[in-house]
């Protein structure tokens, strides 16, 4: 897979580890998948297609699926985070069917200086991309060592899920240097201040 990559102009987000986190990522702190542009990022950052692959398909059905399985996969996450012991049979089952579908296939071909790169086989249908996410989310769900690696950031004000990969599975953050670093600032602050009192 490619290295993910942001893309500035919606603000997307693409370090919590997993790609369907990167997709819960997209609700906060506010909707980023409002429009076809963005949802178009989002498909190209998290790399579920290779950078340059056309994506005219991408309409309001598009993001009216996406926003359903980011929904189930919330309350599946969230209900794994806070041990709710609620079945969510209906999210469960939908990310089942989500999962179903074929994913996109990729195929290798040369570049103009003889190297291989990555395209896809043919252009990619939602219910492709949907399954990839999908997947991603059964796969992370039903690994009981990857389900232990699920953090919800310590930031004040801040929702998003990360997988904390880090050693001794210590990571308070969803980035440090987001809110790791608002973090720092503000303790910084408050000792300035406790110093001038």
């Amino acid at each position: 897979m490619a290295l993910r990559t942001a893309t500035a102009p919606y603000e997307l987000r693409f370090d919590t580890g997993r790609i369907c986190l990167d997709l819960l990522a997209t609700a906060h702190p506010v909707e980023r998948l409002d429009a076809p542009p963005p949802l178009r990022a989002w498909i190209t950052g998290c790399a579920l297609v290779p950078p340059g692959t056309p994506l005219e398909a991408v309409d309001p059905s598009w993001i009216a699926a996406f926003r359903e399985l980011r929904s189930c996969v919330e309350k599946l996450v969230g209900a794994w985070l806070s041990g709710d012991s609620r079945p969510y049979d209906r999210a469960l089952a939908r990310i089942n069917v989500l999962a179903r579908a074929e994913p996109p296939a990729p195929r290798a071909v040369r570049g103009e200086d003889g190297s291989l790169t990555r395209e896809l086989a043919e252009p990619p249908e939602c219910a492709a991309l949907l399954a990839a996410v999908a997947r991603d989310a059964v796969e992370l769900l039903t690994d009981p060592e990857a389900r232990a690696g699920l953090r919800q950031c310590a930031g004040d004000g801040c929702a998003i899920v990360y997988l904390d990969t880090s050693r001794g599975r210590r990571r308070r953050w969803c980035s440090s240097e987001v809110c790791g670093n608002r973090e720092r600032v503000a303790r910084h602050r408050r000792r300035a201040a406790l110093t001038r009192a």
